[in-house]
């Protein structure tokens, strides 16, 4: 985007500010779709893609290939054993329990057999915390490969997937912090994993809600907690982040973008009808931000469009703040003398690969690995990468035994010693 297009930026999302200002004269239609546009095109870049989409795919045709990827696409599709947890102020939380197979594991069971009528330890449990405007089933790859293989756990954070709305912003008209998602990971936990070592794994939004956890609940990270990976995540400093956008660009965005998701969250339902009648648009800026490959399976896009489409509008607006306002520089110390995996996409334009770096500087220890070709969502994207590196610390935390197969998307990888 040049510099001139920047400005021109800046004059739409203004406009959509000032236009949100109508509502009590009834402009709200004309609002929201100024709004939206606005949103379009400054959060990606892409329009210009999609307008040559336009002009060589007919919508018709395309409302049918995503209705095809829809039907055809197995991604999202796992389940396991539900379960419910409550946060401390009452907002249900959903979470699935993937159980340890054991004959999978035979070097566990035979373990166990020599325990002479003890009880035997609880396995280590592997605790997933999805991103922003996803959903747990964004870990659908790394899921398959580990089920039966090592006990896992799948939530839904609050107001998203599954899980209820929070009561704190709905009933009190609290803002979401970062703070709030750490002790709802202490909640599911609690209920899901209430004895035994944890392995703890979050991606973007998810692992700035590890962060928060082992900030307000050192001990029970000090006590239980083996290993950690952090994927295409942040301990601060987001504020800084261009997302691909020029100087021009992004200080527009931050100038107008706060009010914009305010003003829409507050006319949802009419919001929504726009998504829907810009899907084509929606779905060339979910791509943008999302992958880097040129050649990403349809059916992966067409998944993670759905999941993101999925987030209701007013929640996207009512986490967006507390972006700004996370740092949890300090909370990596807790992790420091345990097994750490810090991965990210080399193009990722939401939480930038120099943030897993600068991670990585605080846990000299860790294994960092940054996987060139990908972007945010770079499980879905090179998710044998993910599965392959993720196995690996599994094994150096005993979570998976030694010389155990983990399945990779397109090929199998074996757990080796570390």
């Amino acid at each position: 985007m040049s510099e001139s297009s920047a400005e021109v930026v800046a004059e739409v999302a203004s406009a959509a500010v000032a236009a949100s200002a109508a509502t009590a004269a009834g402009g709200w239609r004309r609002a929201t779709g100024i709004a939206g546009v606005a949103i379009g095109v400054v959060a990606a870049g892409a329009a210009a893609g999609v307008a040559l989409e336009r002009m060589t795919v007919g919508r018709g045709m395309r409302q049918k290939a995503r209705l095809a990827l829809d039907s055809a696409g197995p991604y999202g599709s796992l389940r396991g054993m539900p379960g419910k947890a409550f946060a401390d102020d009452g907002t249900e939380l959903y979470y699935e329990v993937d159980d340890l197979d054991p004959e999978a594991a035979p070097a566990i069971g035979s373990r166990r057999r020599r325990l002479f009528g003890r009880k035997a330890p609880a396995p280590v449990t592997v605790v997933f915390s999805h991103g922003y405007c996803l959903s747990q089933d964004s870990w659908h790859f790394q899921r398959a490969a580990l089920r039966g293989v090592v006990r896992t756990v799948h939530w839904d954070q609050r107001s998203h997937g599954r899980s209820g709305r929070g009561v704190a912003q709905n009933r009190d008209d609290e803002p979401v912090t970062i703070e709030q998602l750490g002790r709802d990971l202490k909640a599911v936990i609690d209920a899901a994993v209430p004895e035994g070592p944890i392995v703890l794994v979050g991606h973007s939004m998810g692992g700035m809600t590890v962060m928060a956890l082992a900030d307000q609940y050192p001990e029970l990270v000090r006590e239980r907690v083996v290993g950690v990976a952090f994927v295409g995540t942040s301990s601060g400093r987001l504020g800084e982040v261009n997302y691909g956008l020029p100087v021009a660009g992004v200080n527009a965005v931050r100038r107008v973008l706060p009010g914009v998701l305010k003003a829409l969250g507050q006319r949802a339902e009419l919001v929504e009808k726009g998504r829907r009648a810009t899907a084509d648009l929606f779905a060339g800026i979910i791509k943008r931000y999302s992958f880097a490959s040129r050649d990403v399976d349809p059916a992966v896009a067409r998944f993670a469009e759905r999941m993101i489409e999925s987030t209701p509008i007013d929640v996207v607006a009512e986490y967006y703040p507390a972006f700004n306002d996370h740092d949890k520089t300090e909370a990596l110390a807790y992790f420091a003398d345990m097994p750490v995996l810090v991965l990210a996409g080399v193009q990722d334009l939401v939480t930038p690969s120099e943030h897993s770096e600068a991670i990585a500087d605080l846990l000299p220890d860790a294994e960092l690995v940054l996987v060139p070709d990908a972007g945010h969502l770079v499980m879905l994207e090179h998710p044998e990468v993910v599965t392959d590196r993720l196995a690996d610390l599994l094994t150096r935390t005993g979570a998976v035994p030694a010389g155990a197969t983990v399945k990779g998307y397109g090929s199998s990888s074996t757990a080796q010693p570390g």
